[in-house]
């Protein structure tokens, strides 16, 4: 379908793209992944003919319909409603429809009757029989109540016009689909409801992506486009995740041999070029040296620029860590955002608030985190509480014309010395080049980074993040899965991942146009108890629910006490593992050094045979490592719930 041919673009001086070779055959599920810039965009540009390339071409076979969300969509008139925009998901087809009813009063004329068939067969064949059943179905999905569709489109916010966007593409049933961070302006439920309809999609799809949930269940195969190239591997997220790896191990090495041997050329030509006798030997290296730099191995951007996120030790606080007792809220007086909300948050839980968006999730962060006092009932932290807030718009908690130096300076606690902070800087991945640029110009991964130091330096025991993934590439959503997982303080958060909620959250929060309701486990078993909900099971009481959050931590203690002495056992496996990865690549370094500087008798079969031995050895070592702590992982999860 399409055959990308060794195509580069170049952005002045910057190479975005360069010699990208690939082919996306009809049928495809494609996840294209990479870091923030590394040009995944660029591919959809080029696809769409909105952007050409500076070399190569792209071959696109047949004339597929495609299927892509324009990034500022915008009504044909003023009067254009939320469901007439929808429709309009399939170019022409309107303009066929009408030519079809003014063709229906004169079927007699032969020649109209032909041409009336020629447009019944293409209109049906579009889906345009149903496409307004499919429009209402997407809107529904993605959040719409029944009577927005009718309201005016300019009516509606940036972030719900993009669902509008999305549903009509999604409903005209495209050949090939182009999706660019789909879940970007979508909530849990609504992520949820998009995945299902994508798995039923059976064109050709390619989904650029950071959500782990949605690459893991719709996608097979894997682009990874990371420093100016593209690499096609036949695999879902979880092989693609361990294949690049192993690659990566291999890259590495390699380039650590190229720089080694470009080293030792330099300094012969260094310091035999001004000799007569040695002059054309060094001028024969410095050719090698020049064809060494046109064939430089590049390490994946993900490697060289990724930071370091960290969370402080939680001061001691109360049990009960934030309290809301029939809360209410409204920005206008007039309105409410939400009424009669009560919920509670003890020590050590980590809450992911969940729900369709403008249902005020955003709005009892800020109430938690004391920015905001509700208009009516009550909002209370627990004694000691120190709430630690990470807003999904940074600007709000991070000034953007302020410098990475002095933003972090203003969290800074009383008593820290300017060498113990200008250490904690370069631990989060801030040099000196850094840390004079306005917050504004850093990326989202930089901006998290900045947003976490703070939070560290401010020691908080309570978390309260809202949309803390969004800005993250699929490395950074692990780093801070990773860093949440393992904090011993409380966690309030808002996310559209469901992997990261699934790793995080140990309860749930949910918020529909009904009520709140408090789920005291996992978001699989929230949607288990859904699930029942809407199956005609009701939830059970409220006094059920607190006896049940009782005894799953009584379970919890139980379980860690049991698990102790495996947890020993997988840590010493983690430990040989470790040596034993160790050992290897330190026989692979050497093997390859014969390798790549041979002298007069080597033998290279058996360095080859060596080289094997080594790399069989180090993907064995390895599987074991993350096999134990995988299990490790799990074990401790389900000790602590």
């Amino acid at each position: 379908m399409l055959d990308f041919r060794n195509i580069s673009v170049h952005y002045g001086h910057q190479d975005v793209l360069s010699g990208v070779t690939f082919r996306v055959n009809k049928g495809d599920r494609i996840g294209v992944v990479g870091p923030n810039g590394s040009g995944k965009s660029t591919l959809f540009k080029i696809v769409l003919g909105e952007m050409s390339t500076d070399s190569g071409e792209l071959i696109v076979e047949g004339s597929p319909r495609i299927g892509f969300t324009r990034q500022n969509p915008e009504p044909d008139s003023p009067e254009e409603t939320l469901l007439e925009y929808s429709l309009r998901g399939i170019p022409g087809l309107s303009e066929m429809e009408a030519e079809m009813q003014e063709l229906e009063s004169d079927l007699a004329d032969p020649a109209k009757m032909k041409r009336y068939g020629e447009l019944q067969s293409k209109f049906e064949h579009l889906g345009g029989y149903d496409i307004e059943t499919r429009v209402k179905v997407a809107l529904g999905g993605l959040g719409f109540a029944t009577d927005e569709f009718l309201k005016p489109f300019r009516t509606f916010s940036g972030g719900w016009r993009m669902r509008a966007e999305l549903s009509r593409v999604l409903a005209s049933k495209p050949d090939l689909l182009l999706l660019d961070e789909p879940s970007n302006y979508l909530d849990l439920p609504a992520v949820d409801w998009l995945q299902k309809f994508l798995k039923a999609y059976d064109g050709t799809l390619m989904l650029i992506s950071h959500d782990r949930y949605l690459l893991r269940t719709l996608t097979s195969i894997t682009v990874e486009v990371d420093a100016g190239t593209a690499t096609r591997y036949e695999g879902d997220l979880d092989w693609y995740l361990t294949e690049r790896e192993v690659r990566y191990q291999h890259l590495k090495a390699a380039k650590e041999n190229q720089d080694r041997h470009r080293e030792q050329l330099q300094r012969f030509v260094d310091r035999f070029r001004s000799q007569a006798t040695k002059a054309a030997q060094a001028q024969s290296r410095q050719k090698i040296i020049d064809k060494i730099d046109a064939e430089k191995i590049v390490l994946p951007k993900r490697y060289t620029q990724s930071g370091r996120l960290r969370l402080a030790e939680p001061p001691p606080c109360s049990v009960d860590v934030f309290r809301c007792e029939e809360a209410s809220f409204s920005y206008d007086g007039v309105k409410n955002v939400f009424s009669g909300v009560s919920f509670e948050v003890a020590r050590g839980d980590k809450i992911a608030l969940v729900g369709y968006n403008g249902l005020g999730k955003t709005t009892l962060m800020r109430l938690a985190a004391g920015t905001r006092a509700p208009t009516a009932g009550r909002a209370v932290l627990g004694h000691n509480v120190v709430p630690g807030y990470l807003s999904q718009e940074f600007a709000e908690t991070i000034p953007p014309d302020v410098s990475v130096y002095r933003n972090a300076k203003n969290a800074i606690p009383p008593g820290m010395n300017e060498k113990n902070f200008r250490n904690l800087l370069g631990a989060f991945g801030f040099d000196e080049n850094d840390v004079e640029k306005p917050a504004g110009v850093l990326s989202g991964g930089e901006k998290i980074r900045l947003a976490f130091l703070r939070l560290f330096l401010a020691s908080p025991n309570f978390l309260l993040l809202d949309e803390p993934t969004t800005h993250l590439d699929l490395d950074g959503r692990k780093l801070l899965q990773d860093a949440l997982a393992a904090y011993k303080g409380t966690v309030l958060l808002v996310s559209h991942d469901i992997d990261f909620v699934r790793a995080v959250a140990t309860g749930i929060v949910e918020i529909t146009r009904e009520g709140v309701s408090q789920f005291p486990g996992s978001y699989d078993y929230y949607c288990e108890k859904k699930a029942e909900r809407e199956a005609g099971r009701p939830d059970a009481a409220r006094q059920e629910r607190v006896s049940e959050k009782k005894e799953l931590r009584r379970q919890r203690a139980a379980e860690r006490a049991k698990i102790a002495p495996l947890v020993k056992k997988l840590k010493e496996r983690i430990e040989t593992a470790e040596k034993k990865t160790a050992e290897y690549e330190a026989e692979l370094e050497d093997a390859s050094a014969g390798l790549f500087n041979p002298v007069p008798g080597t033998d290279f079969a058996e360095l080859n045979r060596r080289v094997r031995l080594a790399q069989t050895e180090i993907d064995r070592w390895t599987a074991e490592w993350e096999a134990a702590s995988l299990e490790l992982e799990e074990l401790k999860n389900g000790g602590e719930g």
